[in-house]
């Protein structure tokens, strides 16, 4: 299958392709006879992978690592749980940080009078 055709069976934009190859998280695939791209049935299945490793947020370096216990039929699942782990960590730590910004914003959108007047709380800590 051609590019465009990986891309609609993996719900992965040709271009996220060409850059995922370009850093090597598709091998370079086939080409035919006229330069395109050829891709085969795991070629999508590992597109996949990579697509729903990314929608859980999980970095490029701990996508890479992943596919390579993916691949790996005798890997330690130790291994994939520490990564999980791992992130689920990382996850705790920006939701704390996004709960905090957005109770910061609503304070100030609270203390604003939202009116004809100039004066704005939000815009006096957004210069700061």
């Amino acid at each position: 299958m051609n590019i465009g055709e990986a891309a609609n069976a993996s719900g992965v934009s040709a271009k996220m392709i060409r850059y995922y190859e370009s850093i090597g998280l598709l091998p370079t695939p086939d080409r035919s006879d006229s330069g395109y791209r050829k891709y085969v049935d795991s070629d999508v299945h590992r597109l996949r992978f990579v697509r729903r490793a990314r929608d859980f947020g999980f970095a490029m370096d701990q996508v890479q690592a992943l596919l390579a216990l993916w691949t790996d039929h005798d890997r330690p699942s130790r291994e994939v749980k520490k990564i999980a782990m791992t992130h689920v960590a990382e996850l705790d730590e920006k939701i704390s940080h996004l709960r905090g910004l957005r109770n910061t914003l609503k304070h100030l959108a609270d203390c604003c009078h939202g009116d004809h007047k100039p004066d704005c709380p939000i815009l006096v800590d957004l210069q700061q």
